[in-house]
């Protein structure tokens, strides 16, 4: 088995996950990309070993704690345990508080939030048995300023800020560094939210782990 550290990326896709894979991969990391599809992943792990990454893929749904937990059981198993853990899923729904159900916010809170906590105790009792290991959530300012026009990820943007806040507490006497970004715009290529440009703060986060939370807006 490689001895590059791996990092696990829960939420694949073209944005901030592509940026932060292609930044770690540079660095020297193999990459696993976990993603709902195939389709999704298979884009990513292209561009990835075009650039000689050294990136693999599975399929789960992070709303879905047992298909997580299976998808973490075949990583471990063919992989090795997890170095860096990136979770990076965000269920959008356009809705105020008032138009959204409650089977509506329970089912983005199963992805926005509770399949945060799966990812990071998947990989937490090993990180723990070496007492090195880092976690990483992205984050929106919106957890901050609520959006009111997008109810649901307001709420589960706030809840994840909220569990990355108290593992970095529980966590920290155990050499585990847990960080999150509040990103404050939309990521798009070539503008200021740049997913390449996100991922360079990822990356200084992991390098410097000064700090818990780093809020990237203009």
């Amino acid at each position: 088995m490689s001895q590059k550290p791996l990092l696990v990326i829960v939420g694949a896709g073209p944005g901030v996950a592509a940026g932060v894979a292609r930044k770690f991969g540079s660095e020297g990391f193999r990459i696993v990309l976990v993603a709902r599809t195939e389709r999704t992943l298979n884009g990513g792990l292209e561009e990835l070993r075009g650039r000689n990454v050294e990136a693999y893929g599975e399929t789960a749904d992070a709303a879905d704690p047992d298909s997580l937990v299976r998808a973490f059981e075949r990583i471990r198993a063919q992989y090795g345990d997890a170095d860096v853990l990136v979770y990076n899923v965000a269920n959008i729904v356009r809705g105020n508080a008032l138009e959204l159900s409650e089977e509506q916010l329970l089912q983005d809170l199963r992805g926005n939030a509770v399949g945060a906590l799966t990812s990071a105790k998947q990989v937490v009792p090993a990180m723990i048995g070496r007492k090195s290991g880092a976690l990483f959530f992205t984050g929106g300012t919106i957890s901050l300023r609520p959006n009111p026009e997008y109810a649901s990820l307001s709420i589960g943007k706030a809840a994840i800020r909220s569990l990355a806040l108290s593992l970095a507490e529980t966590l920290s006497p155990h050499g585990i560094y847990v960080g999150q970004v509040l990103i404050g715009g939309h990521v798009r290529k070539g503008t200021y939210y740049d997913p390449d440009r996100i991922a360079e703060v990822f990356w200084d986060l992991y390098v410097r782990k000064d700090r818990q939370e780093a809020v990237y807006q203009q």
